[in-house]
């Protein structure tokens, strides 16, 4: 039975190939010309469609040497394939190195994955790699000198090298490829040649977050839905780029500012080149220290490897013998118009009645702004540039002005600071940075750029290099406000509890509500460099960390406090059982688990009302029991209690109802939880310029619930996250504390799945009971 594979020429499923050929299965691999990056492999078999790790498993179901792929006839050399399956379809850029090391332990005294021969889990596990625009780079590291050995003798197998090559021909990378060439930038004075280093010319970088499902289905097939970063930063060469990173003290990263910092790392180490990290310290009165501190905490948790750290403030001296030249060569002038006046000024291009100020008169009142005196701090000193100019940006923009605020770190010794626009140009010429990164919003003022880093370099002793300004799009995201002065009214109001409130868009608020940082990477990497605006749903970057966190969080069992009703099994154990279970069924190291059984359960409201009398129920981790009572209260017909039997030798898989439960005994020593989640900031997916911003303000965005947890919550630790079975997954936010948290119960905080949103609103219906 003949099969055809479909995908993207530029997402070769791998994998699939490599097994259809190994299994002798015939599989028509075709390229479909109207595919793009959202584009999964897809099989089609008499009339049925399959993706994802279904393709892999029907192919090896398909062939004659079935049991050999799948490890013989030992079910749990079988069952070994399945879990390595699942992990190589978890194989994402953002992890792999971690995900390297791992498989390098792992396969330091072992030739194959599973068992003694070639196996599907080889053949998955290689495709995944193959299909990874970064495995080559972290190959050629010497770290995990196992894990290329066993890649090598897969890619050598005669039947997995002859399916590479049957790709590269129609696209794909060439045998061995394994990705981008190590080092990155591929051509030597950079240009689209060297982007295409980043990843192969066909194949780009990152999972593609545009269907974050689509990028799982990919890389479970062995193949890799990516982001394009198939640009070049113009006049790039090989070992002399240098990016910079430039925060503003006033206020803690955010998503979008995480986008801009992994950018610049990015393109540093396509070209082998630096990375600068500097604080834009030129406004005293919106900067703190608190902030940098912050950022620094966030810079490291992003794991960026920057050469130096510095400040704007380092140049002021500098920047001031500059303002002074500029005054000179007649290209600045002092201005005392009211900062209104000149706004609507600058409007109508109209120019001020100070532009014509003589060179002396301007240099008389540079020394009175120095000061910081009266006659200082009325005037402003802008750039002479063109007040007709169609660029409103190019309408002799502020370029220093007085201000007497405490600064953070130079204390009161300056009264006088340049503008971003004036200092930037500067300093990024004067550290040597070749590449000034810029989201698409800031496009007009690159000629604004472009005259003031011209005219700097016409007065500055020695001239100064050129920089090369490139733009990419900005990140945004519906529900959302990234603005620093939106966010920082919400700190500064009470609605949020400060800027690492789960409930904000910065990255100590979205690791706290259960972010791993390395969805959050994928996430971003996976975005490409694209200088496209969109607006990003919030599910794409929680189904990518979903996929990170649900195969090794442990499970625990949470019932609801309000409404719980006592089930009383009248065959149950007396005195009360302790059994031993996994805390993860397919995750051997998340440990195990005490869970105790005894005559008298607590089960949730919701799951008591959806019971009938009569009717054979699972209690998870137990068995079935027969429910032989129910009791309502007569006014509101809520349940009240249930009595039932155990029936262990029924058949779990023939009931409607699993159901998660806890002993409701002393020896059943539980948990107090405070069960939270969070709505979004504002109401509406995407702000426009005329709205009214409070109008738009959620006026109710967090939510609690008291519930009763199992007793192994007692040990877990801040930070640590857990599925809650048939409730979602949760990160630990404050753990248990036998000695202070005396009556205090634990926080956790819901973490979004990406599909559904339960939020637990009062009075909200909890998930059905599983069926």
């Amino acid at each position: 039975m003949s099969a055809t594979l479909t995908f993207w020429d530029r997402n070769p499923p791998y994998a699939a190939v490599a097994l259809a050929r190994l299994a002798n299965v015939p599989v028509a691999a075709t390229p479909d010309p109207k595919a793009t990056k959202e584009t999964i492999p897809t099989l089609s078999v008499s009339g049925e469609t399959f993706t994802g790790t279904m393709i892999l498993k029907y192919i090896a179901r398909a062939s004659a040497q079935r049991d050999e792929l799948y490890g013989g006839s030992d079910a749990v050399a079988a069952c070994q394939v399945d879990q390595w399956l699942d992990q190589a379809g978890a194989i994402t850029p953002a992890a792999l190195e971690a995900q390297a090391a791992a498989l390098n332990d792992y396969l330091q005294l072992r030739t194959f994955l599973v068992g003694y021969s070639l196996t599907l889990a080889d053949v998955a596990v290689w495709g995944a790699l193959q299909a990874s625009p970064l495995w080559n780079k972290v190959r050629g590291s010497g770290k995990v000198p196992h894990l290329a050995r066993w890649f090598a003798f897969c890619a050598e197998v005669p039947q997995i090298r002859a399916a590479t090559e049957e790709l590269a021909a129609l696209g794909g990378k060439k045998p061995g490829a394994g990705g981008a060439p190590a080092g990155g930038a591929g051509d030597k004075k950079g240009g689209d040649k060297g982007a295409a280093a980043a990843g192969d010319k066909k194949g780009g970088a990152g999972a593609d977050a545009a269907g974050a499902g689509a990028a799982a289905a990919a890389a479970a097939s062995g193949g890799d839905a990516g982001g394009s970063f198939d640009i070049g930063l113009p006049g790039a060469e090989e070992g002399k780029v240098v990016t910079r990173f430039p925060p503003e003290p006033s206020g803690y990263l955010h998503i979008g500012h995480a986008k801009a910092a992994l950018l610049n790392q990015y393109f540093a180490d396509m070209y082998k080149g630096k990375l600068l990290v500097r604080f834009d310290d030129t406004n005293p009165s919106k900067e703190k220290d608190e902030f940098v501190e912050n950022i620094m905490k966030d810079i490291a948790d992003l794991g960026l490897r920057y050469e130096r750290l510095t400040y704007t403030s380092d140049y002021f001296p500098q920047l001031l013998q500059l303002g002074e030249l500029m005054i000179r060569a007649g290209l600045m002038y002092a201005d005392d118009t009211p900062v209104e006046a000149m706004r609507e000024q600058r409007g109508r291009g109209e120019e001020s009645a100070c532009r014509g100020r003589s060179v002396e008169e301007n240099l008389k009142i540079w020394e009175e702004m120095q000061a910081g005196s009266e006659v200082g701090l009325a005037n402003a000193m802008r750039f002479k540039i063109d007040m007709k100019s169609v660029n409103g940006t190019m309408r002799d923009p502020v370029a220093f002005r007085c201000n007497l605020t405490h600064h953070w770190r130079t204390g009161t010794k300056y009264k006088l600071y340049p503008t971003y626009d004036c200092a930037c140009p500067f300093v990024d010429a004067i550290e040597g940075v070749t590449h000034a990164l810029r989201t698409s919003e800031y496009r007009d003022r690159e000629e604004q750029y472009y005259w003031i880093l011209a005219a700097y370099q016409k007065v500055w002793p020695g001239g100064l290099p050129h920089v090369h300004i490139w733009d990419y799009s900005r990140l945004n995201f519906v529900n959302t406000v990234l603005s620093k002065r939106k966010l920082t009214w919400f700190v500064d109001t009470g609605r949020v509890d400060g800027w690492a409130d789960p409930r904000m868009p910065t990255v100590q608020g979205i690791l706290r509500r259960g972010l791993r940082i390395e969805a959050l990477k994928e996430f971003i990497l996976s975005q490409g460099a694209s200088r496209n605006v969109t607006f990003q749903e919030w599910d794409k970057i929680w189904t990518i960390n979903k996929k990170l966190i649900d195969p090794v969080c442990p499970r625990h069992t949470a019932v609801e406090t309000e409404g719980k009703v006592l089930l009383t099994l009248e065959d149950g154990p007396a005195p009360p059982e302790v059994v031993t279970v996994p805390r993860h069924l397919k995750y051997p190291p998340a440990g195990k688990k005490a869970v105790t059984r005894a005559r008298t359960l607590w089960l949730e409201q919701v799951d008591a009302a959806a019971i009938s009398q009569g009717e054979e129920v699972t209690l998870m981790s137990w068995g079935n029991a027969i429910i032989t009572a129910v009791t309502r209260d007569a006014a509101t017909g809520a349940v009240t209690g249930l009595a039932g039997r155990l029936n262990l030798a029924g058949d779990v898989k023939k009931t409607k109802l699993k159901l998660t439960w806890l002993a409701a005994v002393p020896e059943c020593e539980t948990v107090e939880l405070c069960l939270q989640d969070f709505d979004y900031l504002i109401t509406k997916k995407k702000v426009e310029e005329d709205d009214n911003f409070m109008d738009l303000v959620n006026p109710v965005t967090k939510f609690e619930k008291a519930a009763l947890g199992d007793p192994n919550m007692r040990c877990l630790q801040k930070g640590d996250v857990i599925q809650l079975e048939r409730k979602g997954y949760y990160i630990v936010d404050e753990p248990y504390d036998g000695v202070k948290g005396a009556g205090k119960p634990m926080v956790l905080f819901a973490i979004p799945d990406g599909r559904t949103k339960n939020m637990t609103k009062p009075g909200a219906a909890a998930p059905a009971a599983s069926s």
